[in-house]
């Protein structure tokens, strides 16, 4: 209830009435209003303290706002282990894309070899954020020095109907494209990806100032 309390103080309604139109699957009345800078200072404040324990354990939190200092938490923790089996628990209560992407563990850096067999689990959940986390990771952690081009099969074999998996698909592509072009090309020459997220994909590579304007002349070509 402290950490509840401390967030109450740190409220903005302008800014949760901003917050609420960006994520429109979840109710208006559960965010706070605590701007992000605000939460990661948070987060890093209360890291170590006994409290924190105490938090992450009460699942499911009431505010939108609670839930991200709940990931951002998890992006503090130093042990893997500890780290993954907390954000196996956490990841069935994510209910938006907001949440979901400010998770970004520190320490799955020094395992990518035990990260990617999780990964492999994550993306292939029929769980909406389960699934967008899992791509998210793959795309944070091995599209450069640790690729591999049989990395890019593992999002192109996720098939979804759901809105914010296939845009974290195209997401991934499009990032794959800036950083890998001629591995990932064949799967927009090719058409490997649904119509959505081809001309998704393309539309997202064409915005990025990673992309050359000879590459992009040439995506615009292939949209379906």
């Amino acid at each position: 209830m402290e950490i509840q309390k401390k967030l109450f103080e740190l409220q903005d309604i302008g800014y949760a009435e901003f917050q609420s139109k960006l994520t429109p699957t979840v109710p208006r009345e559960t965010f706070i209003g605590v701007r992000v800078p605000e939460v990661r200072k948070l987060a890093k404040s209360y890291s170590k303290d006994k409290e924190c324990q105490e938090f992450l354990k009460k699942l499911p939190h009431q505010y939108y706002d609670e839930n991200m200092l709940h990931g951002l938490l998890l992006s503090e923790m130093k042990d893997y282990d500890a780290c993954i089996s907390a954000v196996d628990i956490f990841l069935p209560y994510v209910d938006n894309w907001a949440v979901c992407d400010i998770m970004a563990p520190k320490v799955f850096k020094k395992h990518k070899e035990e990260l990617l067999e999780k990964i492999k689990i994550w993306a292939a959940s029929n769980q909406v954020y389960t699934c967008r986390f899992g791509l998210e990771m793959l795309m944070t952690h091995f599209l450069d020095e640790d690729y591999k081009p049989e990395y890019l099969e593992i999002a192109a074999g996720v098939h979804s109907e759901e809105y914010y998996v296939n845009m974290m698909i195209a997401w991934f592509f499009a990032t794959a494209l800036a950083k890998q072009w001629d591995t990932t090309i064949p799967y927009i020459t090719e058409n490997r990806l649904s119509e959505w997220v081809h001309n998704k994909t393309i539309q997202k590579a064409r915005e990025s100032y990673r992309i050359t304007d000879e590459q992009k002349r040439f995506l615009k070509g292939l949209k379906r």
